[in-house]
């Protein structure tokens, strides 16, 4: 795979060093890996989030702080780690072992986290005598333990109970649902939430739990994280104007907007670092296609244009060609469960047919 040299020059050390590391495949005890990994201190998107860290180890204010956050600390606190993590950090760094204690403290006993107050705060502002509200929902547990699996978090003892906690509340036919009502019923999928081959399936969260299995060193290959890949796969769309949605936010670019839609775009980008972390292979028609498609809208330079908040083009570069280098080389472990859903061609709304 070929490497734009633009992203080994780029003002970034934080970049430089994950293409030296992730592209170029260079040890950690190289004087230009070493070189670059000192500088990476000094990068202004790692700076500027430093900053703005409390005491406690949690974030409160600044970028993460509004849209789903809606200020509180847990979720605040999550989405600075997963940021911290994609950055290349990891429990070393003192700031992210603060931060990772904070989510921690705020662990329930059962293995979750409680449910956001940002959802709540949304209920309050917006109250409908129809709608008695939710008692449970995955993503309060799936975001702040993605947070922590992003920086290395994942097989701790206190994330394993996370884990558990989510594959207590799947879907018997292997996706994750809106969420559970306070009357015990199954939460409403919105049409452009829903999977092609699930009836109370909700991609969104799906997707939110899938991330954070697809970060663990060997839950990424369970049958139950091959489930929902296969589940999410089923769904035949190519968006090209949504692919590097999740990089962008990831870097700060982009803000960060809903709870239960966080994951509600269908980033291509988003869905094939999936499949390359757990072991699918282009063997599979549908992995097939999509890194075709990937591969056909690359530009001439070498790089993956995101037209949105062009200044995240290169990281969605980085992490695509990191994607497509992991496909390559990596062999499917023995024995994983086959992904075996039919492609099927999505609409969020089908027109209905008129009666007259």
């Amino acid at each position: 795979m070929d490497i734009p040299p633009i992203l080994l020059a780029d003002p970034s050390a934080c970049l430089r060093w994950q293409a030296l590391r992730h592209l170029l495949n260079l040890p950690e005890d190289h004087p230009e890996v070493q070189e670059v990994a000192a500088l990476r201190e000094q990068d202004p998107l790692l700076t500027g989030l430093l900053a703005l860290q409390e005491a406690d180890g949690s974030w409160k204010t600044g970028p993460f702080a509004y849209g789903a956050a809606g200020g509180d600390p847990v979720l605040t606190t999550a989405f600075a780690l997963a940021r911290l993590g994609f950055l290349g950090f990891d429990g070393s760094h003192p700031s992210v072992s603060r931060g990772a204690e904070f989510l921690f403290t705020r662990q329930q006993a059962d293995g979750g986290w409680p449910l956001q107050s940002a959802y709540q705060a949304e209920e309050e502002d917006a109250p409908r005598p129809d709608r008695e509200g939710y008692a449970m929902m995955p993503l309060q547990t799936a975001l702040p333990l993605r947070g922590l699996a992003y920086c290395g978090y994942a097989d701790d003892p206190r994330s394993e109970n996370a884990y558990d906690w989510l594959l207590s509340r799947r879907l018997p036919d292997g996706a994750w649902p809106t969420g559970i009502a306070r009357s015990g019923v199954n939460g409403y999928v919105a049409g452009y939430r829903r999977l092609a081959h699930s009836r109370w399936g909700c991609r969104s969260n799906t997707t939110g739990a899938l991330v954070c299995f697809s970060l663990h060193p060997q839950r990424r290959h369970s049958p139950e994280a091959r489930r929902a890949l296969d589940l999410l796969l089923g769904r035949e769309t190519r968006e090209r104007q949504a692919m590097g949605w999740e990089v962008s936010r990831l870097l700060g670019a982009e803000p960060i907007h809903g709870f239960i839609t966080y994951f509600a775009r269908f980033d291509l980008a988003l869905i094939l670092s999936l499949c390359a972390r757990m072991g699918a292979t282009t063997e599979d028609a549908r992995v097939a296609g999509l890194v075709e498609f990937i591969l056909q809208q690359r530009g001439p330079f070498g790089l993956w244009e995101y037209a949105t908040r062009p200044q995240a083009s290169r990281w969605l570069t980085l992490d695509l060609l990191r994607s497509l280098a992991m496909l390559q080389t990596e062999s499917p472990e023995a024995g994983l469960s086959p992904l075996v859903e039919p492609r099927t061609p999505f609409q969020p709304y089908p027109r209905r047919k008129k009666r007259f």
